[in-house]
């Protein structure tokens, strides 16, 4: 595994508010919204899927496998579904971290000229 790169002790130099008001910073802001809200979105419906489902529909009752019916399974893909985001989201979130670290180091460039 690779060594990250951390912020030379004179990171104090950063201006943040120069940062944020930046066309790099407002489009990784953008990549990065543009990746959580649809995944969040999908998690959330389908997570409550199952209880909606089961409530007022009776098609989930139904037998899928011998005496395990189509409620066992939905439930188990819920888990499988829960480890693929995560697994997702951390490969994404690493990029999004060295993006970040790219966006200071080129803060730093700038405030040394």
């Amino acid at each position: 595994m690779a060594q990250k790169e951390w912020i030379p002790s004179g990171a104090s130099r950063i201006d943040f508010e120069q940062v944020a008001d930046s066309d790099q910073f407002r489009q990784f802001l953008k990549r990065k919204r543009k990746f959580l809200v649809p995944m969040t979105i999908f998690f959330m419906v389908f997570y409550f899927l199952l209880p909606i489902c089961t409530s007022y529909t009776k098609f989930l009752n139904t037998p899928a496998i011998g005496d395990i019916s189509w409620t066992w399974i939905f439930a188990f893909s819920q888990f499988v579904m829960v480890w693929v985001l995560s697994a997702i989201y951390v490969r994404k979130a690493n990029s999004f971290d060295e993006e970040a670290e790219q966006i200071i180091r080129d803060q730093l460039k700038g405030n040394d000229s």
